[in-house]
């Protein structure tokens, strides 16, 4: 089928998720919910438009022109037999902007106006598959040149198609390991040849990503290559991709073709092809019509869900079919009209009756026909995508069991670690309990020689107890002799206290005397101070008519003049000031000698009662008490007369200062 695309100039950027690591946008958005397309059957068809949409990415941007994705999506509308929108095309791809349309822009289209749209059984599958086919065929499929491949370019699509059958969801498509042998396996069990399986392993090894999948073209060079085929001619291969495709994809299982030369009518096989594992075969059975009641030869085909029966078996011309589902069965039938090995499939509005060739004919037809009805009743429409599924189930197990064994293999490793940490833990404690045991010995010790050296002091302690105890026996008794002694003493002093009071009072007058020449002198110095402002304002009133100008020059030495008079009689009025502070200061001397007469008396009596203070001793408390506040004013008193002594000369001294 060929498809021309252009690419136009103007095409709308959007930006649009990627397939990893490929740059390909990614056609596997979870799509909005659309009854009228299962799941399954949506996958397969995003897989095969993924390759036309990589196909149609020349630069390996991730985008396509717009110019081509409305080519693609006409010919998808068509393969699909889905009704043209026309103006939702336009409406969606309309020229608005500059640049390639990536899977941002382009999926939300195809899922609501193309893959919404698509009804299973409503469109040939195959068709499909082939546009898409000669899409990406024409850029990345690359055959020997010289003829020399293994498989044809139609064998090719249908390898092709085995491949998106038998890949993984995810993207980019690969195929794992396991399904490529699986897929080879059947290759070759449909040509009677044994797969080398190590030099598939080799193979795979040997292949940058052949761990972890092929992709569809390294597949196809792995094939075309001839290392697994070797020796095989190309009709075999041939014929062995088609019965493998018929089984898997058409779900149909085919292992032999009848033999035949073109131009001459088909013999009828002896036995019906059917693998008893999988229970889908196809091959000649009578069958007997429902108007004329004759019976008529008939190639069937058994499929999941149906059971078709044609002309012969190329195919070509239908003759009818039978829908298969939990409500039909079959029966044995016993030999009549002249034909043996006969048996029905009945539905729910036919009986359809058929004759197989023998009687191992008829039952495997029978088995076949009984396993299709039950699995319509358990609701899988393709054994070979549950057989998938089992596989898929069965490497994930795989997987799961080899990460536990790595994961347990890691915990015991993890556990050996840590056992021979604690061993070395356990070892250190050990030490450490020996050294605790010799420290607590030392310890031991150590606390024994503390408690007898405490036990020797203790001792000579009590010793020096016992001394000091008759020591102070002693002392009691001197105590006593200087008790009596302090009594006589506190007499004497009681005696002079009364002279100390009489001491005072003079003091006390001397002091009051020198307070009042103190007022009578600070308030000279005010008046000496007031006096010196008032000189100083004249001076400064005298400079300032100075200053003023010369043409008041005459009147300004006139008035300085009478200013200088003035300034004379404050000055006589100042040294008369002087005059009276002089009188002042002699007065303050006079009683500066009169209080250092009061302190000489002070101290001599201080230097008596000196003489007398002693301890007292316990039996003169009640005496103490009675003279102590003679004891304290004489003491007051010494200390007060330094102090009248220290003002006094304070204000002579500032008396100085002002002279």
């Amino acid at each position: 089928m060929a498809l021309l695309l252009r690419a136009s100039p103007a095409a709308q950027g959007c930006r649009g998720r990627r397939f990893p690591g490929t740059g390909s946008p990614a056609l596997t958005e979870p799509p909005l919910p659309s009854p009228p397309v299962a799941m399954d059957l949506r996958a397969e068809l995003l897989k095969s438009i993924w390759y036309a949409f990589t196909a149609l990415d020349v630069e390996k941007s991730g985008k396509v022109s717009k110019s081509q994705l409305k080519v693609l999506s006409h010919n998808l509308y068509t393969v699909l037999c889905i009704p043209h929108d026309p103006v939702a095309l336009e409406e969606h791809f309309r020229d608005d902007d500059d640049g390639p349309v990536s899977s941002q822009g382009y999926m939300p289209y195809l899922n609501k106006y193309i893959l919404d749209k698509v009804e299973e059984g409503a469109f040939v599958k195959e068709n499909f598959d082939e546009l898409c086919w000669t899409l990406t065929a024409k850029k990345n499929y690359k055959p020997d040149r010289n003829g020399n491949s293994t498989v044809s370019h139609q064998d090719a699509f249908r390898l092709w198609c085995l491949f998106n059958f038998l890949s993984e969801d995810k993207y980019p498509l690969v195929m794992v390991p396991d399904e490529v042998e699986y897929l080879l396996k059947k290759i070759c069990t449909a040509m009677n040849v044994e797969l080398n399986s190590c030099e598939l392993d080799d193979y795979l090894s040997q292949e940058p990503q052949g761990q972890g999948g092929l992709t569809v073209w390294q597949f196809l060079d792995m094939v075309n290559s001839g290392r697994f085929l070797r020796g095989i001619e190309q009709e075999a291969v041939s014929m062995a991709v088609e019965e493998v495709y018929q089984e898997i994809i058409e779900d149909v299982l085919k292992q032999a073709r009848s033999p035949h030369v073109l131009g001459h009518k088909p013999q009828p096989a002896p036995h019906p092809v059917i693998d008893p594992r999988v229970s889908w075969a196809q091959g000649y059975l009578w069958k007997k019509g429902q108007l004329r009641r004759n019976w008529s030869e008939r190639w069937f085909t058994l499929k999941p869900s149906v059971l078709s029966y044609y002309m012969s078996e190329e195919r070509k011309e239908k003759k009818g079919s039978i829908a298969l589902d939990k409500h039909c069965c079959v029966e044995v039938l016993p030999d009549r009209d002249g034909k043996r090995c006969m048996f029905c499939v009945k539905t729910s509005s036919r009986t359809y009756e058929m004759s197989a060739s023998d009687t191992r004919q008829r039952q495997e037809w029978t088995l076949a026909i009984q396993t299709a009805i039950r699995l319509q009743a358990e609701g899988k429409k393709s054994l070979h995508k549950d057989l998938k599924q089992k596989r898929r189930e069965q490497r994930e197990q795989r997987e799961q069991r080899k990460a536990a064994k790595e994961e347990e293999t890691q915990r015991l490793k993890q556990l050996q670690e840590e056992k021979e940490r604690k061993l070395q833990e356990l070892e250190l404690l050990k030490e450490a309990q020996r050294q605790a045991e010799i420290l607590l010995q030392e310890e031991e010790q150590r606390r024994r020689q503390q408690h007898e050296e405490m036990q020797r002091t203790l001792e000579i302690q009590l010793r020096e107890a016992e001394q000091a105890r008759a020591s102070m026996q002693a002392e009691m008794v001197l105590k006593e002799a200087e008790a009596e002694r302090q009594r006589k003493r506190i007499l004497e002093l009681e005696d002079m206290q009364e002279r100390l009071q009489e001491a005072l009072q003079q003091e006390v007058k001397a002091r009051q005397d020198e307070e009042s020449v103190r007022y009578a002198q600070a308030r000279l110095l005010a008046e000496e101070e007031e006096k010196l402002k008032q000189l100083m304002k004249l001076k400064e009133e005298q400079e300032e008519y100075i200053i003023k100008t010369q043409r008041e020059k005459q009147v300004l030495k006139q008035e300085m003049e009478n200013k200088n008079k003035c300034l004379e009689e404050a000055q006589k009025q100042l040294e008369e000031v002087r005059v009276n502070r002089q009188r002042v200061d002699q007065d303050v001397m006079a009683a500066q000698r009169k209080l250092r007469q009061a302190s000489t008396n002070v101290k001599h009596w201080n230097v008596q009662m000196n003489r007398l203070m002693h301890p007292i001793g316990p039996g003169g408390r009640r005496h103490h008490h009675t003279r102590l506040p003679l004891f304290r004013g004489i003491r007051g008193l010494s200390e007060k007369i330094p102090q009248y002594l220290w003002q006094g000369e304070t204000l002579q001294h500032s008396s100085l200062a002002e002279r």
